[in-house]
């Protein structure tokens, strides 16, 4: 009988560990094939992966993504919109647009403005008679609540952008500082404040809003941009008169100069 010499083939010493098996079965197919214990299935745990539609947007997941930001990123938004000269300043709602702050700062406005209404007020009805007890007017915070709501999500939500909605919430920043300032009973400093306010923010709307507009017809573009400064300077107005507006009235007595004692605080 005759023997042929075979050449040792060095895989072959490398034992099971050098077998690699793939299997060419879903994931869901080899999830099938798993042993199931006699434990009922309650569905609190699954191997299966559950494909999640898109959602609705009248659903939470729908909108989870816009309040996906941190303090930080809000905050700096907040205080680049009263800074012109930031090179952020036409793209503080890059990567990605949020209504965490959009929300908060008409709210934030909203308590501002009915606060430091309510003390101004208050003060100046000290100094026109300190005997006299004030009673807080608080139809100003519904007031507040209908003028800045409105202003800052019907009319964004109009145009149909989320965006603008962003622009809009953080374009009313500049008003949080201003109606504390207002409290201060200079009048001539008051009005001088609610320009500073309007030029901040409206400039801050058209520059970061005119993008969006440029997309549409020429005389489209103008006439929005005419209908987006009237209502701008008709909020101006209506915080100047309705929460930013303070007299102090001093009894006129004989002899007494009216001029001197009827004045605006």
């Amino acid at each position: 009988m005759a023997y042929v010499a075979v050449d040792e083939d060095d895989r072959l010493e490398e034992g099971p560990e050098g077998l690699e098996f793939k299997s060419f079965l879903g994931a869901d197919a080899r999830a099938d094939q798993r042993p199931q214990s006699g434990a009922p299935d309650r569905g609190y745990l699954t191997d299966h992966t559950t494909r999640k539609g898109p959602s609705g947007f009248w659903t939470v997941e729908y909108y989870q993504p816009y309040f996906d930001v941190d303090t930080s990123t809000v905050l700096k938004r907040c205080y680049t919109t009263l800074l012109p000269t930031s090179p952020s300043y036409m793209t503080i709602l890059t990567p990605s647009a949020d209504l965490y702050g959009p929300f908060w700062v008409p709210t934030t406005l909203i308590l501002a403005l009915f606060l430091s209404s309510s003390l101004a007020a208050s003060i100046s009805s000290y100094l026109s008679d300190p005997g006299a007890a004030y009673d807080y007017d608080f139809g100003l915070l519904s007031l507040a609540t209908t003028i800045v709501y409105i202003y800052a999500f019907a009319v964004p939500v109009i145009g149909g952008v989320t965006e603008a909605i962003g622009v809009w919430g953080y374009s009313l920043f500049v008003w949080i500082p201003v109606s504390i300032l207002c409290v201060i009973p200079i009048s001539i400093l008051r009005w001088v404040l609610v320009g500073i306010a309007f030029c901040l923010s409206g400039y801050f709307l058209v520059t970061n809003v005119y993008p969006i507009l440029a997309m549409a017809d020429a005389k489209a573009t103008r006439l929005l941009i005419i209908v987006v400064g009237a209502l701008h300077a008709g909020l101006a107005l209506s915080f100047k008169v309705l929460f930013f507006s303070y007299y102090v009235v001093h009894d006129i007595g004989p002899g007494a100069d009216p001029v001197q004692d009827f004045y605006e605080v």
